[in-house]
């Protein structure tokens, strides 16, 4: 009687113990995105989870997909809980329980995905690997694009020193992320089609990587670094200090070029004046002389019209009109308030927690022949929004320049993460990007997405190095430019409704 009872508890045990496996296995290919030597990782880790879901049931499907999910996406963003916690004065069991909440409601995407491969498999190698990569770009797309979108770790970002980095100025980092998903549902498939996804793997490592832009002049930069604590970037004692450094690396920078990070300056030109008379005029003036220009991470606005999250050109030719950007993508909660939820935003201590948005697209800052385009912190997680910016190769920008502040999440693998994604963006447009941060990773990537200059994180410096411009655009340029991300949804889609469509046939 006792051994017979205990039967059903074996069996639930039993069952957990796939979910829980891909939960760690989830978790641990995020390894791949801070060491992206680690890329097979992830490959491996999906091809498990397509091995799992193909002799599962679609509802047991589904509950494997959103395990895998949500270990991936809570090892990957766990640094947001500094944010809420440290920073947002959030008490730690709330905050913990909003990242894992915010990762298990992401990976919804991907446990449907997984119950309708389950549903609409066929058992033969090449349409259900073809099938798995069609859901699984379905899901990125939605998790990188629905309710502004979250593409933090999307899949192609592990991919950046594999040899699928070769497609990336054809199809973009969700396109990257729909061959990986497809080759890793061939590795489950059997041995004729592991031999396959094995030799494409070794053909794509072999072929040259296209050139679809040319040089278009060196520049020299020098790239600040304030390395100011997050604690500290709006303390009263600690910011005359602070302008006080960012004005003098400003200011002595021999470069043609200097880039502060975002709020480089943390206050608003009102508050600025009051706090430290003539600090924007005298900033002005260094740069309004032949050969200099600057580029300076800056809030701005007032009660009356809102505020932005900006970066101001100076240069002669701004003497009498800065040049100015406004962050369009803002980040839920940091930057703008979701409707329903402002008793969350009131909770944290985040000033200036809802901004307005700057246009989609917007025009290039001029500098010693280049054309360079800034973007703002987490916006360079959306390469086709900056693909906006090249429909007309005439005014494309030359050069990318991404400010940031990453002193939100601490010492933590968000850092590395982020180089990563900027050198996907590389990649993806061709061109140089230049990143200035608070305190890391400041850098420039080439336009083949190399690291060709970086400061240590988290030290105060100045990194003086060159980059070369670049014109010319490279297919993912030119129709992410005029359609978005709306051609592989399409193909996504198209490839899932025919399968459907014979599925049903057939049953």
């Amino acid at each position: 009687m006792f051994r017979g009872a205990a039967v059903p508890g074996a069996a639930r045990s039993r069952a957990l113990v796939w979910p829980l496996l891909l939960a760690a296995l989830g978790a641990l290919q995020t390894v791949a995105f801070v060491h992206t030597a680690a890329w097979p990782l992830p490959l491996l880790a999906t091809a498990v989870l397509a091995a799992a879901v193909a002799r599962a049931a679609p509802g047991r499907a589904a509950l494997l997909g959103w395990a895998f999910g949500t270990g991936w996406l809570a090892a990957g963003t766990w640094w947001l809980f500094i944010s809420m916690h440290r920073y947002g004065a959030i008490p730690a069991p709330l905050a913990a329980a909003a990242v894992g909440l915010l990762a298990a409601a992401l990976s919804l995407y991907l446990a449907l995905a997984m119950a309708a491969f389950a549903r609409w498999r066929t058992g033969r190698a090449a349409p259900d690997a073809l099938l798995f990569g069609a859901l699984w770009t379905m899901a990125e797309l939605a998790r990188g694009v629905l309710f502004t979108g979250f593409p933090w770790v999307a899949s192609g970002y592990a991919q950046v020193d594999a040899p699928l980095a070769v497609l990336l100025p054809w199809v973009g980092v969700y396109g990257v992320g729909a061959v990986a998903a497809a080759l890793a549902a061939a590795l489950a498939a059997g041995w004729p089609a592991r031999v396959v996804a094995v030799a494409a793997l070794g053909l794509a490592a072999l072929l040259p990587a296209p050139d679809f832009t040319r040089a278009a002049g060196t520049l020299d930069v020098a790239l600040l670094q304030p390395n100011v604590a997050q604690d500290d970037k709006f303390a009263a004692d600690r910011m005359p200090e602070t302008l006080a450094w960012v004005a003098r690396a400003l200011t002595t920078a021999e470069a043609p070029l200097v880039i502060a990070p975002e709020t480089a300056v943390p206050l608003l030109p009102d508050q600025l004046e009051d706090f430290a008379p003539g600090y924007w005029a005298a900033l002005v003036a260094h740069f309004t002389p032949p050969g200099r220009a600057a580029l300076v991470g800056v809030p701005l606005g007032d009660f009356r019209v809102g505020y932005t999250n900006s970066v101001v050109g100076l240069s002669e030719a701004t003497a009498a009109q800065p040049y100015r950007y406004d962050k369009h993508h803002l980040v839920p909660f940091g930057e703008f308030i979701p409707p329903g939820f402002r008793w969350f935003t009131d909770a944290m201590n985040i000033p200036l927690g809802d901004f307005n948005r700057g246009p989609l697209v917007a025009p290039s800052f001029a500098a010693a022949g280049q054309r360079i385009a800034p973007n703002i912190c987490y916006e360079d997680l959306f390469g086709e929004e900056l693909a906006r910016r090249f429909l007309d190769p005439a005014t494309a920008p030359t050069m990318l320049a991404n400010v940031s502040n990453i002193g939100w999440f601490g010492d933590t693998v968000a850092v590395p993460q982020h180089l990563a994604i900027s050198r996907v963006r590389s990649l993806e447009l061709q061109r140089p990007m230049l990143r200035a941060t608070n305190t890391g990773a400041t850098a420039v990537v080439d336009h083949r997405g190399r690291v060709t200059a970086q400061l240590a994180p988290f030290t105060r410096d100045v990194l003086s190095a060159q980059a070369e411009g670049r014109d010319g655009v490279t297919p993912y340029a030119w129709w992410a430019a005029r359609a978005g991300l709306w051609p592989l949804a399409v193909l996504a889609a198209a490839a899932v409704l025919w399968r459907a469509i014979v599925s049903g046939r057939r049953g």
